[in-house]
């Protein structure tokens, strides 16, 4: 899926790099029990840092250690299941679905065909993350189909795009956090998710500009031989690093937990890092997808 909310490894302490590294385990441990093998091939960084975002102080930290597909021979250090992995699992099948739905309608139909044939194997899983989240399974819908609606226009407002998405990402506070937490977990993850939007589309710009795909960055910085300009690179690294900020902001209002080192070092390191890399066109040469271990 996208894979960009990541920290900047080389400065967290040993301790935290081996917490996000269980972090990381424990959702892919949680999506196998829940939803299936399958549902653990769409695991990626970005969930991992909205399971730590919602760990409450009810989510006791336990980590065990336990063999897995991933690594048969040495056993690994996982954070053992809880509510905010449960959340992050339910809504990581939920959106990457309604992901699918998108990439089938944007598509030619033999290029959409992978996207259909995994919307298949994860249809099981996606309608008990629905029943489990229906709130955020309707939002998700609600603003995919009027993200493929915007999308279909080919209308060249970047913000229009964007401000869908983030709305996506806006629904997955829980309503059940106090008033004082509820307005900066929703500030936080709007820009979350306006930052996430417009780093995939200038993640994708040059291959969608060569196959002819609408794409909301093209749409408003039109290509030159189907690469950004570097006046459109600057104003593009000012509209999201403002996003960025923003985000840091709201994350200054949130109460600490036990993950504030790591979330800390992701917003204001691993963000503008992976930023920069996406704009110069180092990261997927680098990174792949996130689905590492």
């Amino acid at each position: 899926m996208f894979g960009y909310i990541r920290p900047m490894q080389g400065e967290l302490k040993v301790r935290e790099l081996e917490r996000f590294k269980a972090c990381y385990c424990g959702l892919c441990h949680t999506l196998g029990q829940k939803y299936g093998l399958i549902s653990r091939f769409i695991l990626n960084y970005d969930f991992v840092f909205l399971a730590m975002l919602l760990w409450s102080g009810e989510d006791e930290l336990i980590i065990k250690r336990k063999r897995c597909i991933a690594s048969p021979f040495r056993r690994k250090h996982y954070c053992s299941q809880c509510t905010a992995l449960d959340r992050s699992a339910g809504y990581s099948v939920i959106l990457t679905w309604w992901k699918l739905c998108d990439s089938i309608a944007d598509e030619p139909f033999f290029r959409a065909l992978p996207y259909r044939g995994l919307k298949l194997l994860l249809s099981g899983a996606y309608k008990k993350a629905a029943g489990e989240f229906p709130g955020f399974d309707s939002a998700v819908r609600n603003e995919i189909y009027s993200l493929i609606e915007y999308e279909k226009s080919s209308a060249d407002s970047l913000d229009g795009a964007a401000d869908k998405f983030a709305l996506i990402l806006k629904a997955a506070a829980p309503e059940s956090l106090p008033s004082n937490v509820q307005r900066p977990m929703l500030e936080l993850l709007y820009h979350l998710g306006r930052w996430i939007y417009i780093v995939d589309a200038c993640d994708d710009y040059t291959d969608d500009s060569r196959a002819g795909l609408y794409n909301p960055v093209a749409a408003r910085y039109p290509p030159q031989d189907t690469m950004l300009s570097e006046d459109s690179v600057e104003k593009l690294k000012t509209t999201v690093t403002h996003s960025n900020n923003l985000l840091c902001a709201a994350f200054e209002l949130l109460p600490g937990g036990a993950w504030s080192g790591i979330l800390s070092n992701i917003v204001y390191l691993g963000m503008p890092d992976t930023l920069q890399r996406v704009l110069d066109g180092t990261f997927r040469k680098s990174s792949g997808n996130g689905n590492d271990r």
